[in-house]
């Protein structure tokens, strides 16, 4: 098992280098809190549109199938199984059928609207699906694939250094009322750079327990419970241990205050792809408003 693979949260792909590495942290920032803000009060076409945009964005970016495969597969398996589960749940609104006035003034005779689409109901199976169960579940999938996959693809194409760069160009204005910006800004970058440090000590503490070949049948619920219970107070020794030697190192090389030792990681400067990808932001606003307005 290996989880550094298996499990690419928070890990930036170097190569191979696509149109979305060279984009600048803060236009991708940008679009990320797009994609994060967009699907609020919005249509479910719109949300599904937000799925299928994510998709063939990463596709036309060229990204390698072996870094998307794991995340996009479990995230659209994810989503499909609360899609199923969310049609099928109850949607709180006791509601038959609806009726509907026709379009033409003069014709008397209503058209009825069919609010229930799907129903069985014999003996013990009760099923029921509904329009309002419909927006529902496509909200709830759709939601769910948007922030993990949007997300995902942010910090694959963007290193930690970027990130941190163009948060702190972005918040450089509260510095004028005393905020401590650059001190956030490094915590974070230590944060995204101790991701893969973690997920290497439960890799290693995991296979330590495979590779010992223990009989859980024979240890019982108790016995294995203060197993994991040992393993877990080992992995925290051992994170505490890493976050120690870090900042020592940090000490020793004479980074005490982030002020004074500051290190320009990343230069920030607007290309023209840069301006391409800003231009279609704006577009992808101005559909969301009149294209994808949720209609009461």
């Amino acid at each position: 098992m290996d989880l550094l693979r298996s499990l690419p949260i928070g890990l930036y792909l170097e190569q191979p280098i696509t149109w979305l590495h060279r984009l600048d942290p803060r236009v991708k920032l940008g679009w990320l809190l797009s994609f994060l803000l967009a699907p609020i009060l919005a249509s479910s076409m719109w949300k599904l549109s937000l799925v299928a945009l994510l998709i063939i964005i990463s596709i036309l970016a060229g990204i390698p199938w072996r870094a998307l495969k794991q995340q996009m597969g479990l995230l659209l398996l994810a989503g499909g199984a609360i899609f199923l589960v969310g049609i099928f749940s109850p949607d709180s609104i006791n509601v038959s059928h609806q009726l509907r006035s026709p379009a033409d003034v003069g014709v008397e005779i209503a058209q009825p609207y069919q609010y229930i689409l799907f129903k069985i109901d014999t003996g013990a199976l009760h099923l029921k699906i509904t329009r309002k169960s419909i927006d529902n579940a496509i909200y709830a999938s759709s939601l769910i694939f948007t922030l993990m996959y949007s997300t995902t693809v942010y910090l694959l194409t963007t290193s930690p250094e970027e990130i941190t760069t163009g948060l702190d160009s972005l918040m450089s204005p509260l510095r004028r009322y005393n905020i401590p910006v650059t001190e956030i800004t490094l915590t974070l970058t230590l944060a995204l750079r101790f991701i893969p440090l973690v997920l290497e000590e439960i890799q290693n503490l995991v296979r330590s327990i495979y590779t010992r070949a223990i009989d859980w049948q024979k240890l019982g619920l108790k016995n294995s419970a203060k197993v994991w219970l040992t393993v877990s107070e080992k992995l925290l020794e051992n994170l505490l241990s890493r976050a120690e030697q870090i900042a020592i190192a940090m000490q020793v090389r004479g980074f005490t205050t982030p002020n004074t030792h500051k290190v320009e990681w990343h230069q920030l400067k607007l290309g023209k792809t840069d301006l391409v990808a800003i231009i279609f932001l704006f577009i992808f606003w101005a559909a969301r408003f009149i294209v994808g307005r949720q209609f009461v």
